[in-house]
């Protein structure tokens, strides 16, 4: 923010542009008596030399410089700390194949369920700035995307990237992803520890059940929301034919609710179902709201001073006025 520390000074200003005008009347008035008028007129028809023009208005600009270095022009600079607010936050999100599946839509045109999840949960980010959050993605086995930060651009950067087929897409492997989540909070000394599993199949990889996993998280005092995606039964996946052309076919998939929903239970989260992106929005919206996150902000306030560039200039156009008094532009007196 620019601002000057002593802002009044700057009415000087108006005194020194309005002074060459005062001083011009004063020496309009005659001083000297002339026995013959035509003499007068011709020395009134001589062209004034434009040097006295030319110092004045370099001093005028000196002048000004200097009241606005008296002024003190400075640029407030702010930041703000952001204490850690005790909520720790583990995002686990599926991107086995059937996440492929285009039943969600954005303004009407209809997106794949990653893209349409990637969109809710950076919104979902952006405001849960004072949690670290970390993010898990998992098909057939989980993988790590980012620990725990409180740096969410580059989160959002590594949330971005998230592509169907990036790890093994053998199945979906619901437990181990979860025990990898839970692993990132087990250690840590946080007022609430969290995992959000959005998925939209049915555990089927990996060596870790999710009943237990939940179980596991319980003992540490880690509570799960668990979110169904998508719809079950028939739903349109895009597939290229010969001519590479994009084309909609129709495949089943299903959703184990029974499983999310004890999952749930068992750790004190809560069980949400999303067929659409409005209602995945509001579930997010929810969580927010559930895990509500006491924000503690430290101010501080530093100035650059500016000072210093008028001060030089106006320093520099005055001897650059006196230098030229005396030499190119001197006047006889």
């Amino acid at each position: 923010m620019f601002e000057f520390q002593y802002p009044y000074f700057l009415l000087l200003i108006v005194a020194v542009l309005l002074l060459p005008f005062i001083l011009g009347d004063l020496r309009r008035q005659g001083s000297i008596r002339f026995s013959n008028t035509q003499l007068a007129g011709r020395l009134g028809a001589i062209k004034r030399s434009p040097s006295g023009r030319w110092l004045s208005l370099l001093r005028t600009l000196a002048l000004t410089l200097l009241i606005v270095a008296v002024a003190r022009p400075r640029l407030g600079h702010g930041e703000t700390e952001i204490e850690a607010s005790g909520i720790d936050i583990v995002l686990a999100v599926d991107i086995s194949g059937s996440m492929e599946a285009m039943d969600f839509k954005i303004k009407d045109k209809r997106h794949n369920r990653l893209e349409v999840v990637k969109t809710v949960i950076e919104e979902f980010i952006d405001k849960r700035k004072a949690d670290r959050i970390a993010l898990v993605a998992f098909a057939g086995e989980p993988y790590l995307v980012s620990p725990l930060t409180l740096n969410h651009d580059w989160l959002v950067k590594n949330l971005d990237r998230l592509e169907i087929g990036i790890i093994d897409d053998t199945g979906t492997a619901i437990g181990s992803a979860l025990i990898m989540s839970v692993n990132r909070l087990r250690e840590l000394q946080a007022k609430s520890k969290v995992v959000v599993l959005l998925t939209d199949g049915v555990n089927n990889s990996g060596s870790i059940q999710p009943i237990t996993a939940a179980e596991a998280a319980a003992a540490l005092q880690i509570k799960i929301y668990t979110i169904a995606a998508g719809t079950n039964g028939k739903v349109p996946f895009p597939v290229k034919d010969l001519m590479g052309r994009t084309r909609y076919q129709q495949r089943i998939t299903e959703v184990d609710e029974a499983t999310l929903k004890e999952i749930a239970r068992i750790t004190g989260g809560t069980f949400f179902r999303a067929t659409d992106t409005e209602e995945l929005q509001g579930i997010y919206d929810q969580i927010d709201e559930l895990e509500k996150t006491e924000v503690k902000l430290k101010s501080f306030t530093y100035n650059t001073e500016l000072f210093i560039w008028p001060l030089f200039a106006g320093l520099f156009s005055l001897i650059l006025e006196f230098l030229l008094a005396q030499t190119r532009l001197k006047r006889l007196p």
